[in-house]
């Protein structure tokens, strides 16, 4: 028999194709606008779906555009793009570990507005 366990997460908010890139490892650094005092396991949240989750470990900088261009590797945003983004302010990277995709994507519930963050209620099969 399998009882359902909630267990309550906060979930990041990221645009395609970034939030894939993220959960299969291939982007670390996921840049924002500001800092943000979450740490531990996240949620990679898009377009009402859970599609892995990561561990937020620290936040770098704040970065121009120009600084972020030479870690390109770790963010995987094209220069045109960060400059656009920033509109002249600073950014940060937001450095994300231990990423895992799930098998399929869960549905979840977000709140209309949210636009960073989304506290996710999941059901673990125990």
């Amino acid at each position: 028999m399998t009882v359902g366990v909630e267990a309550r997460k906060k979930g990041l908010i990221v645009r395609e194709p970034y939030a894939t890139l993220i959960v299969e490892g291939k982007k670390v650094w996921e840049i924002r606008k500001s800092r943000t005092k979450v740490r531990g396991e996240i949620l990679i949240l898009n377009r009402g779906n859970a599609l892995g989750k990561a561990e937020l470990v620290e936040v770098l900088g704040p970065f121009t555009p120009e600084e972020l261009a030479e870690h390109r590797d770790k963010h995987l945003a094209d220069p045109e793009f960060l400059r656009g983004y920033s509109n002249g302010k600073p950014l940060y990277a937001w450095v994300l570990r231990n990423a895992e995709k799930f098998r399929e994507p869960v549905k979840v519930n977000i709140a209309k507005g949210a636009q960073v963050w989304a506290n996710v209620v999941m059901l673990d099969e125990k």
